[in-house]
């Protein structure tokens, strides 16, 4: 009985492990090294990592609540992958910080919160799942305690995610009402597109639009981005939006399938004002961490573009630009924090002469800003070449031409960093920065990743066995 518990909540319990040991490490010992233990932790993280990859049953519990699967699975190694790179990132930042144990804890928790919701089965465990990874989200944002900026980021991410939450408990009611049951496999069965389901349905999608930053519902996004520590916005950006994205594709193919021509619709009128909002306010940006803040909001439109497609080929589509979009935006955001941790400037023109003295980094941003903006032979290309092709799918071609007007703009913005670079100069360049070994390692991954996985033609074709669609 136990096994046939444990064997399909493995991962869920290798975090929560890794959790307490942390928690017994800070309760237990009076004094420690931060360089070992930020050495441990990615250890563990890494042990996460391989374990997610041993078969793993598919399996149902606690009364249809908890469901597993090898898409679940993958989904959860792609956020166990982002989150040991988001680790190894903030290994510069971290060996200085006081609260580095306090900081994986919270991480952790926010983790496990986003696993359960991805394995959620039931409305209620969706909802919990989202909250307890929310919760520890906003802590983190407000992580750096001595910066008045990362407060107000911190007050500002609570006051929206209680928002967003509040809309989402009440468009679960009213869904509840309208169908008398929370579970996934029962709501689509009493769904018959009245006008009380729809309202219940767009309070619902209005919740999942804050938590991924679409528009009108990204007002929070730079301001957080911009004062929360660099690896928390490095998260933030890519495994908490990815994983809100693996239960809203879900959520709509399965359980929202019998209102497709409506969310259909919806979708694609969202997708087009993210895309342009987001383009078009990144322009006008100097800090980084607010520009690839735009900039993630405009890789949502393009993600809600391939999910208009409602076929196996959005599922797969959406999944496979994600772990793209996990290489690219990190090694983006990890040379930010780098050069931030060690220079504290974030500004582009601080960026100016980067390359004469540093060319790893400098290349390591350059490929990472290639990739977000789509150019081959980078896997940010084809990660958006299948969006498209997905969402054109059902003959959407101006919307479609839309989308790839919008890459277009997208160059603008990228290409002015790279200017910066390696082609303009200042007085006072940022000198030669050493880059420790974790670091390095996780940079390595990220243009690894981002220069391959684009070509293993089998990457997406395994994604798009396991995939989903109507």
């Amino acid at each position: 009985m136990w096994t046939g518990i444990m064997v399909p909540l493995r991962q869920e319990l290798m975090v929560t492990l890794i959790l307490f040991l942390l928690l017994f490490i800070k309760v237990g010992a009076s004094e420690y090294r931060t360089g070992t233990i930020l050495r441990l932790v990615n250890i563990l993280l890494l042990a996460n990592l391989v374990l997610g990859f041993f078969p793993c049953p598919d399996a149902t519990l606690f009364n249809g609540m908890f469901h597993t699967g090898r898409l679940i699975v993958l989904e959860k190694n792609i956020l166990n992958l982002g989150t040991l790179i988001v680790s190894l990132l903030a290994y510069d930042w971290l060996k200085e910080h006081r609260q580095a144990l306090e900081f994986y804890m919270l991480l952790l928790a926010t983790l496990t919160g986003f696993f359960f919701m991805i394995s959620s089965g039931n409305l209620l465990m969706f909802y919990l799942g989202l909250e307890l990874s929310t919760i520890p989200l906003t802590a983190l944002s407000g992580f750096d305690l001595e910066k008045k900026q990362s407060s107000e980021a911190a007050l500002k991410f609570i006051i929206s995610s209680a928002f967003s939450s509040a809309l989402l408990l009440f468009g679960i009611s009213l869904l509840y009402g309208a169908t008398g049951s929370l579970g996934f496999d029962a709501i689509p069965r009493r769904l018959d597109g009245s006008a009380f389901q729809l309202f219940a349905f767009i309070l619902l999608l209005s919740g999942f639009a804050f938590k991924i930053s679409v528009v009108p519902f990204h007002l929070w996004t730079a301001d957080v981005y911009e004062g929360s520590p660099v690896a928390v916005t490095a998260y933030l950006s890519v495994i908490s939006k990815g994983a809100v994205f693996f239960i809203f594709i879900q959520a709509l193919y399965t359980v929202f399938r019998p209102l497709a021509g409506n969310w259909n619709r919806m979708l694609i009128l969202l997708s087009v004002l993210t895309m342009l909002t987001g383009n078009l306010f990144a322009l006008r940006q100097n800090n980084l961490k607010r520009l690839l803040a735009f900039s993630s909001i405009t890789q949502s439109g393009f993600i809600l573009a391939g999910i208009t497609g409602s076929s196996r080929a959005g599922d797969a589509s959406v999944i496979y630009f994600i772990l793209i979009y996990i290489f690219s935006n990190l090694g983006a955001f990890g040379v930010v924090s780098l050069i931030s941790a060690q220079t504290g400037r974030e500004n582009i023109d601080d960026y100016k002469g980067l390359y004469a003295a540093n060319p790893l980094l400098s290349w390591v941003m350059a490929i990472s800003l290639f990739s977000l903006a789509g150019i081959p032979p980078t896997a940010g290309f084809f990660g958006k070449f299948f969006l498209l092709m997905a969402g054109a799918g059902r003959g959407n071609y101006v919307f479609i031409g839309i989308a790839a007007l919008n890459m277009v703009i997208a160059l603008y913005y990228y290409l002015r960093v790279i200017k910066a670079i390696f082609m303009d100069s200042q007085p006072q360049p940022i000198g030669k920065l050493k880059i420790p070994l974790l670091p390095n390692i996780a940079f390595g991954l990220c243009v690894a990743g981002i220069l391959v996985t684009g070509v293993m033609g089998w990457v997406y074709d395994y994604i798009y066995s396991l995939s989903i669609g109507f």
